[in-house]
């Protein structure tokens, strides 16, 4: 980290000196020692204008020797037997990464009786399927599985590791990423790889209003997570590729503070997630009682509807019904926005979607600009005139 020195022995006109700073950083403690406080900005001022007095360093950046580092790493997570989709996803981006350096994909798996599991991952075109098959790893801890996850790291040294966003990949990936000293960039949208292994992340930052692109040249390994439904997943094979390594870690690393007395089951519910169809409301909708024409929409369609955050605020929709960054990601074979201005916080979770359909009266709306075909209009105009063509082309059919 780069700092500023003061050399107290340069120091000769006290109240001069101080009045050089316009953010009132410099102040005098009891012992006559001057220093700069929290109200410093590192601008720089201090050492343009009295060089003798303030100097600025800047620290030698750590290195590492990439060389040491080979391979991208998935975790692999899954729930009584059950891969979450989004492991796959990333088995693809990282095959498509690991072919641009000539490194090889590897997976991550731990639990407790996996064999199986273990067997279908190879069927997505991972080159090597590590397996920590423990009865310690039945249940998710988080003390265990980071002693697993650290075990397999230090042993394999994975220049980069993926890991989905999904509730166990936000607590373990930070976890490890701390271990390692290293950093993490959580809900990427985009990831590339240079030749030298640097991984190029992208994601939204400061609340959508810019694409933050970062790096992380002098760390290993460098983490990142993404959320379900950003990247493709490949084609199931029918041959199985690669090959299993069963790995073994001592049982005192796996003693965990956490009992895991009983395991509730959520209700399943249908998501937006995994829907073909979705018919988006917006915030052009003036009163909720209005909604029913996207209801029929969707019901002439066998869409499921979403929305977008000023509806949820509004307390008209259920918040797992949002698409953005603060809600759901979504890929749908057709999405229909109805009223939707094209915010990036909810472009950012629906622009991977096959079919855009967007309807607005503004002709200039930001939806447009991802959007595959617009419809130009007041949408209780259009949506009720869309609803009567569908009820007659199935007259006809």
């Amino acid at each position: 980290m780069a700092k500023i020195i003061v050399h107290q022995d340069k120091i000769k006109d006290r109240e001069a000196t101080i009045k050089v700073c316009p953010f009132d950083a410099l102040e005098f403690e009891s012992n006559d020692e001057l220093i700069l406080n929290a109200a410093c900005k590192m601008c720089k001022i201090c050492v343009k204008r009295l060089p003798d007095i303030f100097e600025y360093v800047e620290d030698v950046a750590p290195s590492v020797n990439k060389d040491e580092w080979r391979g991208v790493t998935v975790y692999i997570d899954h729930i009584e037997g059950d891969i979450h989709p989004v492991s796959f996803e990333l088995i693809g981006k990282a095959r498509k990464m690991a072919d641009k350096i000539g490194h090889p994909v590897h997976c991550l798996l731990m639990g407790s009786n996996i064999s199986e599991i273990a067997e279908q991952v190879l069927h997505y075109g991972a080159d090597e399927v590590f397996v920590y098959d423990k009865p310690q790893l039945h249940d998710f801890r988080i003390e265990p599985y980071t002693a697993v996850f650290e075990d397999y790291i230090n042993k394999n040294k994975p220049t980069i590791v993926l890991v989905g966003g999904t509730t166990v990949g936000r607590s373990l990936a930070p976890r490890i990423a701390a271990r390692f000293r290293t950093g993490l960039t959580a809900d990427c949208t985009t990831l590339d790889v240079q030749e030298n292994t640097d991984l190029d992340q992208i994601r939204p930052a400061f609340g959508g209003n810019i694409m933050a692109h970062i790096h992380t040249p002098n760390h290993r390994p460098q983490f990142a997570t993404v959320r379900y439904k950003i990247f493709d997943a490949p084609e199931r094979t029918k041959e199985k590729s690669g090959k299993l390594t069963l790995c073994d870690i001592v049982d005192e690393k796996l003693d965990s503070k956490i009992k895991v007395i009983e395991i509730k089951k959520k209700e399943k519910v249908k998501s937006i997630e995994d829907a073909d169809v979705i018919v988006v409301a917006g915030r052009a909708f003036k009163k909720e009682d209005d909604l029913k024409m996207v209801y029929d929409l969707a019901d002439e369609l066998g869409a499921m509807v979403a929305t977008t955050r000023p509806l949820i605020e509004a307390g008209w929709m259920d918040a797992r019904l949002q698409i953005g960054l603060s809600g759901r990601t979504v890929k749908p074979k057709l999405i229909i926005t109805c009223g939707v201005s094209g915010a990036i916080q909810f472009v950012a979770g629906m622009n991977n979607s096959d079919m855009i359909i967007s309807i607005n009266e503004d002709p200039k709306a930001q939806i447009f600009d991802v959007a595959h075909y617009a419809i130009v209009g007041n949408i209780y105009e259009i949506i009720p005139d869309l609803v009567a063509q569908i009820k007659e082309m199935k007259k006809e059919q």
